[in-house]
Order: structure tokens, then C-alpha cells, then sequence
């Protein structure tokens, strides 16, 4: 991304950083060549700005924008965006609010702050512009005839189970009403009082694999050794879905000639529904509570790492991992789910509502994974504010982190709390530096 500002935004985007190949990977960025000067946003001062902002544009309306590393280098050649041009583009996508977060970031960062200030007053009359809006470029896909669903192959259903029961059994029900037929569903039961009984009932394909130890990446990993399918498809025991749930990512994998059909989850209690869930687009996260892969992806980027096992973010790994290899990973809003998000069982037991919510004070704060995450994959300017937006924004009650109030006195409370907030973050930061050290490296799927 040529804009700087981002940093502010969104520090941790996986588009930020550059795929490990030479070939063309998905991209925000449009090329030199295929800039069209007509479009252009000419409240902007250099050409470099101009072309940054079209390809963002046109990300965030769902066109699947592909780069190379050449491309890139080529635009990395331009002048650079000047700070007028960084206030314009942090004001156009994010708002006031935010130009404002960034000025304050910068002057405490000992900026010029007569130049800081002076940008920031040029660009007060800059609208926010809807940043996320369908192009309609995806249309055909309703009229689609998937040969891949003609062929019916075999896809495994992979839920990781955690003392719920309650909610596994709704589950399970979806499972049962799928218009789609050719699937197994292998559930890795980690439940304090394993019960055998439970799943007599259900008309499925089931295979239950106890496991004593409750490590839920390990669980992932051993489901799939333990099955021939070709489709993965990885599902949260506190979720509902529709019948037509596996024949729509099958059909996004074939259309989209995908590897990975990341389907989109709303939420019941948290953050507001993006509106970018309701579109086709390049996914920019993968989320291993709805999710299909085709087995090939794991034997060219391996499994999941068994670091993250009592900890958060061990998808958002994977969604990195797959992204610099240029695995295509397409967002799905057919495929959607609605995660429950329970406050009991599964995850809640391992001491954090999110990656930066410990339930407990002086926990480590943010989870060590969440930083030995932002450490293996983002440059250190990047990562830093990661982790200080995120933990700045963490000082409030997990239902209530969707509600703007809220997160403004979230970022109050962080002066306050402040010298907690410094014991947390050492605690969590020690942890996620003998994590990296003792980073063994990612197994491959051999078979």
C-alpha cells in the first residue's frame, strides 16, 4: 500500500506487506499502465497518491485486483504521496476522527508540527467517501452451473468441540439439512465429561475423535490428518447455517477458480456487520469458524501452527501464511454463518473474550500470540501500532466494542490505566518473544 497513513487505520491488513513470489498475487494495487487518469481523484498532488486511492477504491468495491512484484516495484519508483495527500486519503476513507487520531500519533512523535497541523487545516472540507459499495462486476455468479458441485466431491465438516453440548447439537441439526450431500463431519471433542451418547441421534456422517488435552489448533490439524477429503471445510461448534451453506462455498471455490472460499460470519454481539459482507471480494482474513479449503493449500503452506493451542489468532496466521504464498482467498457472503459467540465453552475457557480482552487483571495483555503474530509478518512500524491501536481500543467490555462512544472512552481509559496496561503488555510481550525463538517452523500436509 503507497499510503503511509494506513499505519493508522489498518496497521495490521494483510495487504500491507508484499506475497513471497514473483508471479501475480492478489493486490490493492492497480498498475501504472492500467491507471486511467479520467477517474482519478485530483484533490490529490501526485500521480503516486492518485493511483494508490483508485486501487483501494476499486479493492473495496470487490474487483479483484492482481499485482506483481515488478508492478510494484515500478510504483514504489513514483514521488511519494505528500502529507497533504496522506490527510486527504485518511480523511476520505476513515473520516475526521481518525485525520485527527493521526495528526495527535505524529505530534507526539515529535513531527513538524507546524507542517503536521497546517496539512491537517488544508484538507478540513475532505468528505468521507462510502468506502465499501458492491461494483456489480460478480452478477453472472447467480446464473453459475458449478461443474465441481456436479461432481460431488467429498468435503470434511471440521468442528473442534469445548464443554457445549447446547449449542453443538443446533449444530449438527444445520448440518443435517444440507442440500449438499457427499460430506463427513468429524467432531474432536475436547468436553471435560466427553459424552458418546450425544451424537447417536444425529443422520450424519460422523466421526468423533476424543481428544483429552483441549489444544484446538492440534485439533484442527489432527482432524484433517484423519481424513482423504480433497474440500476442508472448517466450522465453530457455536454457529448456525443455512442448507444451501457447503454448496455455496463449493460453488464460490469453482467460479472464482479460488483456493479458499472464506465465508463471512455475523456476529450477534460485537463490532457492527461490515458492509463489505455483502459482496464478493478478496478476503483479508481467514476465519477458521467458516472456511473451505481445497486439501492442496495445506500441503503447499502446512498446517495449522500449534503455537497459538490455548491462545488467539492461530486463523489469522494461516490467513497470513496463505497470503504471502499467493494462495487466492476469495470473501463468500453466500456462505455466511451466524456465530453466537457464547460466553461459555470453546475459547472463553482459555481466559479471554478476544486477542487483547484477558479476562483477568495484570493477564497478559495483548494474548502473546496476537504479538508473536504481528512480529513473524509485519515490519516493526506496522506492528507497533497494531498492538497499541489495539490494546488503546481494548478497555472496554467485549458487547460494547461496537459502539463509537464506548471506544473513545476505551481510549480515555488508557491513560488511566495506563501503568497496568505497561505491566500487561511486558508480561505478554516476554511470552511472544520465546514463541518466535522457539518457532520450529510449520509441518506440511503429507498426504
Amino acid at each position: 500500500m503507497i499510503f503511509k497513513f494506513i499505519r493508522y487505520t489498518q496497521p495490521a491488513w494483510q495487504f500491507n506487506i508484499e506475497p513471497e513470489l514473483s508471479g501475480s498475487f492478489a493486490s490493492c494495487n492497480i498498475s501504472e499502465d492500467d491507471f486511467n487518469e479520467s477517474g482519478a481523484d485530483n484533490r490529490y498532488t501526485t500521480k503516486s497518491a492518485q493511483i494508490a486511492d483508485m486501487g483501494y477504491m476499486q479493492w473495496n468495491k470487490g474487483v479483484l485486483l492482481q499485482s506483481t512484484n515488478g508492478e510494484i516495484e515500478k510504483l514504489k519508483r513514483l514521488p511519494e504521496p505528500t502529507l497533504k495527500d496522506e490527510y486527504i486519503f485518511i480523511r476520505k476513507y476513515w473520516g475526521n476522527g481518525w485525520a485527527t487520531f493521526a495528526l495527535l500519533m505524529r505530534l507526539c512523535t515529535f513531527k513538524n508540527p507546524v507542517t503536521e497541523i497546517s496539512n491537517y487545516l488544508k484538507t478540513v472540507n475532505v468528505k468521507r467517501a462510502v468506502r465499501f459499495q458492491e461494483h456489480g462486476i460478480h452478477q453472472q455468479y447467480e446464473d453459475f452451473l458449478s461443474a465441481l458441485i456436479g461432481e460431488k466431491p467429498l468435503v470434511a465438516i471440521i468442528i473442534p468441540t469445548l464443554n457445549r453440548y447446547e449449542y453443538l447439537k443446533d449444530v449438527l441439526r444445520d448440518l443435517e439439512k444440507q442440500a449438499y450431500k457427499n460430506f463427513e463431519v468429524i467432531v474432536v471433542d475436547q468436553s471435560d465429561n466427553f459424552n458418546a451418547d450425544f451424537y447417536k441421534s444425529f443422520q450424519l456422517n460422523l466421526k468423533v475423535i476424543e481428544q483429552k488435552e483441549k489444544l484446538l489448533w492440534t485439533a484442527r490439524n489432527n482432524a484433517v490428518k484423519s481424513t482423504v477429503a480433497d474440500y476442508l471445510l472448517f466450522f465453530d461448534d457455536d454457529s448456525r447455517v443455512q442448507p444451501d451453506w457447503i454448496t455455496e462455498h463449493l460453488k464460490c471455490l469453482d467460479f472464482f477458480k479460488a483456493d479458499i472460499s472464506a465465508g463471512v460470519s455475523l456476529a450477534v454481539v460485537g463490532q457492527k456487520i461490515s458492509a463489505s459482507y455483502h459482496f464478493f471480494r478478496w478476503a483479508d482474513q481467514f476465519d477458521s469458524g467458516n472456511a473451505m479449503i481445497h486439501r492442496s493449500v495445506m500441503k503447499k503452506i502446512g498446517l495449522f501452527d500449534e503455537q497459538f493451542n490455548g491462545q488467539r489468532m492461530g486463523d489469522g496466521e494461516f490467513g497470513f501464511r496463505a497470503y504471502t504464498k499467493g494462495i487466492k482467498s476469495i470473501s463468500n457472503p453466500k456462505a455466511f454463518r451466524v456465530h453466537l459467540k457464547v460466553g461459555t465453552g470453546g475459547l472463553r475457557e482459555m481466559g479471554s473474550w478476544d486477542g487483547f480482552r484477558p479476562k483477568k487483571w495484570f493477564a497478559p495483555k495483548p494474548i502473546p500470540s496476537v504479538i508473536y503474530l504481528y512480529k513473524k509478518y509485519l515490519p516493526a512500524h506496522l506492528y507497533r501500532n497494531a498492538l497499541f491501536i489495539g490494546i488503546m481500543l481494548s478497555n472496554i467490555p467485549y458487547k460494547k466494542k461496537g459502539s463509537s462512544g464506548m471506544l473513545l472512552f476505551s481510549m480515555f481509559l488508557t491513560l488511566i490505566k495506563s501503568p497496568v496496561l505497561l505491566i500487561q503488555f511486558a508480561r505478554a510481550n516476554s511470552i511472544a518473544n520465546n514463541m518466535l525463538k522457539n518457532d520450529q517452523g510449520i509441518v506440511l500436509l503429507d498426504v
